[in-house]
């Protein structure tokens, strides 16, 4: 016990997201209690929702209303941002999961939805046995440094750059 891990995918390459539901199917592989709050997506029939909503010891919230840098209510945003943290804060304290996935967190953050030092604080006064992973583009240094693994996702080449749109399966 007492052996939670910080774990942060960041960087502006694919796959962030997609590492940490990754993780999850690991974690639940052993047995593990997950919680996923998702920051940005906005409620919908996402792959990676239907999937782990199936599953036994999975808990998934949506707390956003999509790509927020688009959206024509930045309060109505940054208030369910706000609903959302409070969420993570009550999961992450309550002890009852073993990994706790923020996704996309790091776009609320750095909009200053949130607080990143208040994220800090309670990241780092978590139950000790219990893993959290951060997903999201340019995490704030701050988190870097309390985090145990980082991993930055960097892009060589992405399909959206030559028009090709979103496809079912591999993007959502």
């Amino acid at each position: 016990m007492g052996n939670g891990q910080i774990i942060i995918n960041t960087g502006d390459g694919k796959g962030k997201s997609t590492a940490a539901f990754g993780t999850i199917t690991r974690a639940l592989g052993h047995g593990k209690k997950v919680c996923v709050i998702q920051f940005i997506k906005s409620p919908g029939e996402y792959g990676e929702v239907k999937f782990f909503r199936e599953q036994k010891n999975v808990e998934w919230h949506i707390s956003g209303r999509g790509f927020t840098w688009n959206s024509e209510d930045i309060e109505k945003d940054k208030e369910i941002a706000l609903e959302g943290f409070e969420l993570a804060k009550e999961k992450i304290n309550s002890g009852d999961y073993d990994l706790i996935v923020l996704d996309e967190i790091t776009y609320v953050t750095n909009y200053k939805f949130i607080d990143t030092l208040e994220l800090i604080n309670t990241i780092k006064n978590r139950p000790e046995n219990v893993d959290i992973i951060l997903t999201g583009r340019n995490a704030d240094s701050r988190l870097i440094e309390i985090a145990d693994t980082v991993t930055e996702m960097l892009k060589i080449k992405h399909s959206y750059d030559s028009g090709i749109k979103a496809k079912k399966g591999i993007e959502y």
